[in-house]
């Protein structure tokens, strides 16, 4: 039986804690039903046996044990509550030991903030939660911070992107320990994905393009509504009720993008999510406004340093 033990520590954000929860408890429940026995043992732990999360529900919390007991995985999660902890010298130096009993240790959106401040992330390969990138960049020089992978696994050491990354990155540790089978009964029971792969961006690109102050946020669910249509500069214009020039002038400043370069990333996502469910790469130049599989696939390599053809393979 693998231990695995979940810190928990005030203003947690729930889901970092009950998302991995779950897909333990599920691969416990599919492998139970199958005549076998649980293959983890999971706790809570805390350095109070009551923690409020940020969501304000009360978790009951087993205690910090004490180091030298070997376990399985630590995992670390994140939430409002991680820059007092991370002041907290008491709680760094535990997960500083602990991690030395652990196989692994995981953390799970701005936990990371926690494993760096152990430095347990130094010159390693590492991402958080996207909203916290340039923060954990400012305090953390010598972590190698990624900021749009869903999951990075660096050694023993493993991080994951914001909140609902933590059941992605737990599902591939069930994999890892029991195989893409169970993972994939698991997946089935918790209706999602098997697993996004970790090099998968940690949000989309509409909603980079939103981060300014709205003005274009109509436009932009126009244009994913309109991919293979008539995508011009004066067509955008027309449809922003501006002149071509003034719209390529304001829309650079609200999205840092021009409207080609943004076009182009858009329809190279939705072309993503066409390929992962399977669908041909010909069709999906098509029904993406690319025109032919040699400009999707130009695209592709310029934005993903991959083809289309084998981005479908792999993902």
């Amino acid at each position: 039986m693998r231990r695995i033990e979940v810190l928990a520590y005030p203003d947690i954000q729930l889901l970092d804690v009950s998302g991995p929860l779950q897909v333990f408890a599920s691969a416990n429940d599919f492998k139970r039903q199958a005549g076998e026995p649980a293959p983890y043992e999971v706790s809570v732990i805390a350095a109070s046996l009551r923690i409020r999360t940020s969501a304000g529900l009360v978790l009951e919390a087993a205690a910090l044990p004490a180091h030298g007991g070997e376990i399985d995985t630590l995992i670390v999660p994140g939430g409002w509550g991680v820059n007092a902890a991370c002041d907290d010298p008491v709680l760094v130096q535990w997960i500083a030991g602990r991690s030395r009993d652990a196989t692994r240790t995981a953390s799970v959106c701005s936990g990371a903030m926690l494993l760096a401040q152990a430095g347990l992330l130094d010159g390693r390969r590492a991402v958080t939660h996207w909203g916290r990138c340039a923060e954990f960049a400012r305090r953390f020089p010598a972590v190698r911070l990624e900021p749009d992978p869903i999951f990075i696994r660096d050694g023993n050491v493993w991080t994951s992107a914001g909140v609902t990354a933590g059941i992605d990155l737990a599902l591939s540790l069930v994999k890892a320990d029991l195989g893409r089978h169970t993972a994939l009964a698991v997946a089935r029971e918790l209706v999602v994905f098997l697993k996004r792969p970790g090099g998968q961006a940690q949000f989309s690109q509409t909603l980079k393009l939103q981060q300014g102050d709205g003005r274009f946020d109509r436009l932009h669910g126009w244009i994913l509504e309109n991919l293979a249509g008539d995508l011009s500069l004066a067509q955008l214009a027309d449809h922003a009720n501006m002149s071509p020039r003034s719209f390529s002038r304001r829309y650079r400043e609200a999205t840092g993008r021009t409207p080609a370069r943004a076009i182009e990333e858009i329809r190279i996502e939705a072309a993503r999510r066409m390929l992962e469910r399977g669908q041909p790469v010909n069709q999906t130049a098509r029904r993406c406004g690319f025109g032919s599989e040699e400009t999707m696939r130009r695209g592709f390599l310029r934005v993903l340093g991959t083809n289309p053809r084998d981005y479908r393979e792999r993902f």
